[in-house]
């Protein structure tokens, strides 16, 4: 059965168009409790990042659940890894994210995870999407779902990240801006790293509804680079708005994306002899100099196709520890069960502190190619990427780079774009060749 609603990363949209109203939330709440509780008082948790559209889907998901006789715990503001946490070590049947991850405010979406705390399976969603097509019913008032909130989530979360690291290791001296996108972090995340001894300036700490994501966190790191520099700080870590991500930013304040963590963290576990053989799962987007750099180190490194899903399901089937995205999603399964932006942070920390070298010199084993990515808004329905004028654009530039260079263009998985990516060696010659494309691609939009 092919999927009407849900995507690569749940169901996501704009606040008040169809999928993302109160009247589906409420039934997605209902067919999803039939599907994941079967009607049995199990418990299934709820969290959302800080939009203010989260108040209103959290108590339609929450009355779709109980329509069905499910009961609920109430997470309030949590980072999507730590609802994944939570769902296992509360021993639930799934948990449900409200969230848009680092879209803008006026974006919302809701995705799930199953009781192991990872991604619900294809058929599993397919069944939700066939209750949805049937009429929703009420049980039995006896049979109604509770609600009830869980007020120490927070500092179970807290804990479990400063887990992550050797239980000795202390972060004194060691400065830290942190930003938390005025996201589901905010509450979190300065505590982790203060608490592990560090010097915390929180920055992106201050959420309104409306200002998650606007110029902060990991889509717009120049707020941070700034910060690292008038501070001193030996790092900056920026989060998104669900917390599933963080690039960061060394002393210089140059950027550090998730090639580079991903790079960081295979060197530390290849050095400690965790990886036995492994190799480490990139996407289409990863960098060629990070492939490269994996294999003088003796690393294997495969691509799959862009989204978290895509890099989740190689590691699991081929039983590896780490895979990652540039733009910071990075998952350690040998720490968490998905990705999780505070926790790849301190595995770059715990590195620096136990080396002894800075955030500069452990990254300068990755040289990476020019890349360039552009992003081309679609405000119509169409068949961009089979398009003849468009397919000759893209064969053009892929004769020009010959073996020196790579082309990709894809519709995004989570929002009305297409994206283009051409990467090389000339980078003159890599943003000229992504501007054509993407002068192709509007050129067909009108």
């Amino acid at each position: 059965m092919s999927r009407k609603h849900f995507g690569t990363d749940g169901i996501r949209g704009r606040v008040g168009s169809p999928p993302i109203t109160p009247e589906f939330v409420l039934k997605l709440g209902w067919a999803a409790g039939r599907v994941l509780g079967n009607g049995s008082h199990s418990k299934v948790l709820i969290g959302k990042d800080t939009r203010i559209s989260g108040y209103m889907l959290e108590s339609a998901l929450e009355a779709g659940l109980s329509a069905a006789g499910v009961n609920i715990l109430l997470l309030g503001p949590m980072p999507t890894p730590g609802i994944a946490y939570l769902t296992r070590t509360l021993h639930a049947k799934a948990g449900i994210v409200i969230s848009a991850s680092h879209n803008p405010h006026y974006d919302n979406g809701i995705k799930f995870f199953s009781g192991d705390g990872n991604k619900l399976p294809d058929a599993v969603e397919s069944a939700i999407e066939a209750e949805l097509e049937r009429d929703m019913t009420t049980v039995e008032s006896s049979r109604l779902g509770k609600a009830e909130r869980v007020d120490d989530a927070a500092g179970r979360y807290i804990e479990f990240c400063k887990s992550s690291v050797p239980p000795l290791m202390d972060l004194r001296g060691i400065r830290i801006v942190v930003d938390c996108a005025h996201g589901a972090t905010y509450h979190i995340a300065p505590h982790v790293f203060d608490e592990l001894g560090a010097y915390v300036i929180a920055i992106g700490d201050r959420p309104n509804g409306l200002n998650i994501n606007d110029e902060v966190g990991s889509t717009h790191p120049e707020n941070l680079r700034q910060a690292v520099l008038k501070h001193g700080a030996d790092i900056g870590v920026a989060l998104d708005g669900d917390g599933d991500r963080s690039l960061l930013v060394d002393s210089n304040g140059d950027l550090v994306d998730g090639d580079d963590i991903l790079y960081i963290v295979a060197q530390a576990r290849k050095a400690a002899g965790e990886l036995d053989g492994q190799s480490v799962v990139g996407t289409q987007m990863s960098n060629l100099g990070l492939e490269l750099a994996l294999g003088r180190l003796g690393i294997g490194f495969e691509r799959t196709a862009v989204g978290d899903r895509y890099i989740m399901a190689r590691m699991q089937e081929a039983g590896w520890v780490l895979g990652g995205e540039p733009s910071g999603h990075v998952i350690c399964l040998d720490r968490t069960s998905t990705g999780d932006g505070i926790v790849s942070a301190l595995q770059v920390l715990a590195e620096m502190r136990r080396s002894g070298k800075s955030l500069r010199e452990l990254r300068q084993g990755v040289e990476k190619y020019p890349q360039r990515l552009v992003n081309v808004r679609l405000d119509r329905s169409m068949d961009v990427l089979g398009a003849e004028s468009v397919r000759a654009a893209v064969t053009a530039a892929e004769a020009e780079l010959a073996e020196q260079g790579r082309v990709l263009l894809r519709a995004s998985g989570t929002e009305p774009l297409i994206r283009v990516m051409v990467e090389g060696r000339d980078e003159e010659q890599v943003r000229r060749l992504a501007d054509q494309i993407a002068d192709s691609v509007r050129e067909l939009l009108g």
